[in-house]
């Protein structure tokens, strides 16, 4: 029976559902994450009576056919890239992006990657690194006797050094936007690379031309709604539980036709 089978793939895409919003719930406290939906399909349909087809020698046509669907798949895991609120911090190398685009980040073997995690810091030598170490690109290092650090809506990073009254530029943060922001491929630690579906990425100044500005000592936090996660968290619950119910409705029928025979 088509059925148990079915209802196996109704069963078995909820708790993907679960899978994803688990994560999404895990991650409610996590700088900038961008919320995940599953993105569901039919399966392949059987014609036991092919729509179109002839159905007299008269030439009549018959209208709309049997199908009978096969279940369900999943087909993809959108990224929603929407702007997540802005949280007040005290450190002034946090920066948040109002709008569209990404800092890059320049990777171990020499790979760029990029987030909107602006939780940054500095290293030993004093380069405007991430939590992990990752230098951001391009470079910008502050002066050891730097005693305040300061970054414009532009991304035009200055400092004061002593005995100088006006700040002095070290340095200008570049970011850069994608055509298909949710074509970009996670890779963990708040980072994505470019992949064939984002598109090359598109370098530009903050503030200009369509990109977003810089806003320091601020973080971008979750986009994440705890009650429509929590909500969704029941439907799927609610729709596995009707799923296995036709499983156990299957299994009886199945159950009273062994008996009759």
């Amino acid at each position: 029976m088509r059925s148990l089978d079915i209802a196996a793939t109704g069963m078995q895409a909820q708790q993907l559902y679960v899978d994803v919003t688990s994560q999404n719930l895990a991650n409610i406290n996590t700088t900038a994450y961008k919320l995940q939906r599953p993105e569901f399909q039919d399966l392949l349909y059987q014609s036991e009576r092919r729509v179109g087809t002839s159905s007299s020698d008269a030439g009549t046509i018959v209208p709309t056919g049997v199908q009978i669907g096969l279940g369900v798949k999943l087909a993809a895991i959108y990224r929603n890239v929407s702007q997540g609120p802005v949280q007040q911090t005290s450190n002034p190398l946090d920066i948040a992006l109002q709008g569209k685009g990404y800092f890059q980040v320049t990777m171990p073997d020499g790979t760029i990657s990029y987030t909107r995690g602006g939780a940054f810091q500095l290293d030993n030598n004093g380069q405007i690194v991430t939590v992990d170490g990752y230098p951001m690109e391009p470079a910008i290092t502050v002066p050891q006797n730097a005693t305040s650090v300061t970054i414009n809506s532009s991304g035009e990073v200055s400092v004061t050094l002593p005995a100088q009254t006006d700040p002095s530029i070290i340095g200008n943060i570049q970011i850069v936007n994608f055509v298909n922001e949710p074509g970009l491929s996670s890779i963990g630690n708040n980072l994505y690379q470019e992949t064939t579906a984002s598109g090359s990425p598109l370098v530009g100044t903050p503030g200009l031309d369509g990109f977003g500005t810089v806003l320091q000592n601020f973080l971008e936090t979750s986009n994440v709604n705890p009650v429509t996660e929590l909500t969704n968290l029941i439907k799927a619950q609610r729709v596995y539980e009707m799923n296995s119910k036709i499983v156990s409705k299957t299994d009886e029928m199945l159950q009273n036709l062994n008996q009759s025979v």
